[in-house]
């Protein structure tokens, strides 16, 4: 019965990691280039540095992550919130690059594995408490995007989700 829902649980992870996902490109593919670097004033991140940022953490995060701690020495974590991406086609290269690392990380899981215990940050958490905690942390960034898209984009938004006043009551 464990098996069963271990097997659950991992597929269920990987399909909301794969809906946050979608969900952020959805929203980055109706920005024009140039707003993608748009700072909202002058102590907020701009959606390239979102990208960096939840890229740079997944990499770290899930490169090795059975064996060596998800918070790499070699992560520069203060650099993702500067100006390094230049064009829309860097931010998805980047943007992809991350999420791969994440996908290539739970493919090889095998549900007995979820009990182990890894490390963030030297803190121990079980396999199933580093993907609940990373499952809060993405889509906390994808929201940002959304939401700062959103704004740039104003009455030219396309919504992602159901649209006012068309919630379909069956």
């Amino acid at each position: 019965m464990q098996k069963i829902i271990n097997d659950i649980f991992l597929e269920s992870a990987k399909t909301k990691f794969l809906y946050y996902k979608e969900l952020g490109e959805k929203a980055i593919d109706q920005l024009q280039p140039q707003q993608l670097f748009i700072l909202p004033n002058e102590d907020g991140n701009s959606i390239a540095m979102i990208v960096q940022h939840v890229s740079g953490n997944m990499i770290s995060r899930w490169t090795d992550f059975l064996t060596t701690d998800g918070e790499k020495e070699w992560r520069k974590r203060d650099a993702e919130f500067n100006v390094v991406l230049k064009t829309k086609d860097q931010v998805m290269k980047c943007w992809l690059a991350g999420w791969a690392c994440l996908f290539n990380a739970l493919n090889q899981l095998q549900p007995s594995q979820l009990l182990q215990i890894i490390c963030i940050r030297n803190e121990p958490h079980t396999l199933i408490e580093a993907i609940h905690r990373q499952l809060a942390h993405y889509p906390y960034h994808v929201g940002q995007i959304i939401f700062y898209a959103k704004i740039l984009k104003e009455k030219e938004w396309d919504t992602l989700s159901i649209p006012r006043n068309k919630n379909l009551k069956t």
